[in-house]
């Protein structure tokens, strides 16, 4: 019996390990030539995401079809678990979105700040984290300084 239970035992633990690293995924959709949008793929990887990478010719009807605001565009677009995450957000924020299920559209971090995920380089500047919704509402969801 005592045997049994260890078993029962290790096995839940088993499960509860298993499920915790399954690593969540993230489409991305990227120019080809663009090598900030895969250094923002290799920033993810790193914290624990898998990503399916999806080479397009032109990412603007991708934005478009996904409800990306015209003013927070940035050079690509991803989805995960039912979110649009537009540009260089860092993988905490996506993180800290997918543990609060809050109800907006996705995240965006407009432009290409330098010193977010994917655009290091010298001379960062503070950057916002921007939820916004399906209509058209944003809201800084979290800020990042240098």
């Amino acid at each position: 019996m005592r045997d049994a239970f260890l078993t029962l035992g290790f096995a839940l633990v088993l499960a509860v390990a298993c499920s915790a690293a399954e690593a969540e995924e993230v489409t991305v959709y990227k120019s080809p030539t663009c090598s900030c949008c895969q250094r923002w793929i290799d920033h993810l990887e790193a914290n624990g995401f898998e990503v399916d990478t999806r080479e397009v010719p032109d990412v603007k009807p991708v934005k478009q079809e996904k409800g990306v605001p015209q003013q927070l565009a940035s050079c690509h677009t991803a989805e995960v678990d039912g979110y649009v995450i537009e540009g260089h957000v860092p993988a905490s924020d996506i993180k800290r979105l997918l543990e609060e299920r809050p109800p907006v559209r996705g995240l965006a971090v407009p432009e290409m700040p330098i010193g977010s995920p994917g655009m290091e380089g010298p001379n960062p500047e503070p950057y916002d984290v921007i939820a916004f919704d399906d209509k058209g509402k944003t809201e800084v969801f979290s800020s990042h300084a240098p």
